[in-house]
């Protein structure tokens, strides 16, 4: 026999598998390139070690036997995927021109055989060939589903919608259980996709949008995939699995996804720390259908690192995206509008809550879109309550965003009685070297119902008052800014000012 006939293979570390040198080098191309430049072992054999084999010692094996029996065994759909990758390795030609034809014929395969085929992928995971091969898979799936669906039409209404207490699943597989008894035809393939990874129910979804499925289908599926693995799911695939819902929801049509369902997805999304991009599609999902929410959809906790009761800057951010969203009718803008008046005044009582973002939200919709400013006003009385400390600048422009043509009587007369809002300093010039308090007393008025009209005037005209000494207030500082430019301007040039033409 001639020397070193034995060749010995180290799969991976898994196993060592001896082999005929002269009949694996006669169809291996790349072992007639490694065994020019190797020498034997100790052992008088010839030694290679594989430490990226695809498929590892099961798909080497697979392989061997087709060399052996001179590559004339069948390739079909339960082995392909692991003979490609192997041959493709191994440069083993008779085998991939035998693959390849396999692979040609897959609109022909059986659904399960394709399904086990991307099982076989995702085991290959670190195999470029796999992931051609999936993405070939994946496509055959996708229009093995729509044929089915097709043939075997379902009404939509049939099928329990992601709201309905079907998906409301727990980490037992009763619930699961009670889903796939429940659901019409239209759902079966549902639990038959579960066993893909993320990333290729990723390929799967972008697949089914392409082929323009039906969007409430697409979107029952990712609510139902979602819960039922996240049962058993790291914080990574947590978070991959989350970042393919919100991605394929945003490419859906609105009318197709439950709103309520998003704040679902947000509350799980704030606790994973999922992708900046990602978060923000998320945001302007919800922001643009922002007159279907409720105070208690807003009321989101802040993040643990914020002094904040509530996250103020998210209801900011859905407000823009409501705004932004296009024309609104004007019930759209009263709705937004009452439920910002809402969640002001709950977050109003927050001693962290800084003036500015208090500002932000008084001021965050159109006044045109409030018919009242009744809770306004609340809100505001609330705020400097729990806020004493708050500069004349800082009270003067909250209580700007007050209108009063748009309180009640009521409130006006509260108003009058309200030292919070009877007592705004201002300064005076300070060209005059002296300070001057500017205190608003507004009297009591006792009426009786005939002279209630003089009552009225007489509040309108304190509060014409306060509208000026605002005024003086914003001048006095703008004059305060000339001052300083035009020392500033003084001090960096000696030259003259040109003078006007006469």
């Amino acid at each position: 026999m001639e020397s070193c006939s034995v060749l010995e293979v180290d799969i991976n570390g898994e196993e060592t598998i001896f082999l005929n040198k002269q009949i694996i080098c006669k169809y291996s191309g790349t072992l007639k390139k490694l065994l020019g430049k190797s020498t034997c072992s100790s052992s008088g054999n010839l030694k290679v070690i594989f430490n990226d084999f695809p498929g590892g010692a099961e798909s080497f094996e697979l392989l061997s036997r087709f060399c052996y029996n001179n590559c004339e065994w069948t390739v079909m759909p339960s082995n392909v995927v692991f003979l490609h990758c192997a041959a493709k390795f191994m440069e083993v030609t008779k085998v991939l021109a035998q693959t390849e034809k396999c692979m040609e014929e897959i609109r022909y395969w059986a659904w399960p055989e394709v399904l086990l085929s991307l099982k076989q992928c995702q085991e290959l995971e670190t195999s470029s060939e796999a992931e051609s091969l999936a993405v070939k898979l994946m496509d055959a799936l996708v229009e093995k589903l729509c044929l089915a669906i097709e043939a075997s039409p379902s009404s939509a209404a049939c099928s329990p919608s992601p709201d309905s207490s079907l998906f409301r699943f727990s980490c037992d597989s009763k619930s699961t259980e009670s889903f796939k008894n429940s659901s019409s035809r239209i759902t079966w393939w549902f639990d038959e996709v579960l066993v893909l990874s993320p990333g290729l129910v990723k390929t799967f979804l972008k697949l089914m949008v392409l082929r323009k499925f039906d969007n409430v289908t697409i979107t029952r599926f990712l609510f139902y995939y979602q819960k039922v693995k996240f049962c058993s799911a790291s914080s990574n695939e947590k978070r991959e699995i989350l970042e393919t819902t919100v991605d394929t929801l945003y490419v859906l049509d609105r009318s197709c996804v439950p709103y309520k369902s998003l704040f679902g997805v947000l509350r799980l999304a704030l606790g994973l720390n999922i992708n900046k991009s990602v978060m923000n599609k998320l945001e302007v999902m919800i922001g643009q259908q922002l007159e279907q929410a409720t105070l208690d959809n807003l009321l989101v906790p802040s993040p643990s690192k914020s002094s904040h009761l509530y996250y103020v800057n998210l209801v900011l951010r859905f407000a823009k995206a409501f705004l932004d969203g296009g024309k609104r009718g004007s019930s759209q803008m009263k709705k937004v509008a009452r439920l910002i008046d809402q969640y002001v005044a709950e977050v109003a009582p927050d001693p962290c809550l800084k003036p500015s973002k208090f500002l932000s939200l008084l001021t965050l919709v159109p006044d045109s879109a409030r018919e009242s400013h009744e809770d306004i006003y609340r809100a505001i009385d609330m705020y400097l309550e729990a806020h004493a400390g708050l500069t004349n600048g800082e009270r003067l422009n909250l209580i700007r965003a007050l209108s009063y043509e748009k309180l009640s009587v009521q409130s006006r007369a509260h108003m009058s009685r309200n030292t919070k809002f009877q007592e705004i300093e201002t300064l005076d010039d300070e060209q005059q070297q002296e300070q001057k308090q500017l205190v608003l007393r507004v009297e009591k008025v006792e009426t009786s119902g005939e002279n209630e009209k003089l009552k009225e005037h007489i509040e309108g005209i304190q509060w014409r008052v306060m509208e000026l000494e605002r005024a003086c207030l914003k001048m006095q500082t703008q004059m305060e800014v000339i001052k300083k430019r035009t020392k500033s301007t003084s001090r960096g040039s000696n030259r003259s000012l040109p003078k006007l033409c006469s």
